[in-house]
């Protein structure tokens, strides 16, 4: 049985929040290829997580719900994480560092033309 998300995005940030500090999480592989790719360390993710505002909310994502979360790691580093928001453990989908040409600004994506 999976939980509803909230339909408020800020809502979520309680819970994943709460699911990081206490490591309830899983990386998956393409995460961790994104992460090493990246220079992002485990450390790096778990700070960008607990400053990290909800940038867009997938509530109804055919894989699940999931969302896309903003926040910096201690050196200031904008990081973009993707992650669940349904269920008991946190899955990091992906992370990245946002950057052109698909992002103007680590919370404004470029539209497409």
């Amino acid at each position: 049985m999976t939980e509803v998300p909230p339909a408020d995005p800020q809502l979520l940030l309680p819970t994943i929040r709460a699911q990081a500090a206490s490591q309830q999480l899983r990386v998956t592989q393409h995460a961790q290829q994104e992460m090493t790719q990246e220079q992002i360390l485990l450390d790096d993710l778990l700070v960008a997580i607990s400053n990290a505002q909800v940038l867009e909310n997938y509530p109804e994502h055919r894989r699940g719900a999931c969302c896309l979360l903003y926040g910096n790691d201690e050196a200031g580093r904008p990081i973009h994480i993707v992650c669940t928001t349904a269920h008991p453990m946190l899955i990091i989908i992906t992370v990245y560092l946002p950057k052109p040409p698909k992002w103007l600004s680590p919370t404004q994506r470029r539209q497409p033309q």
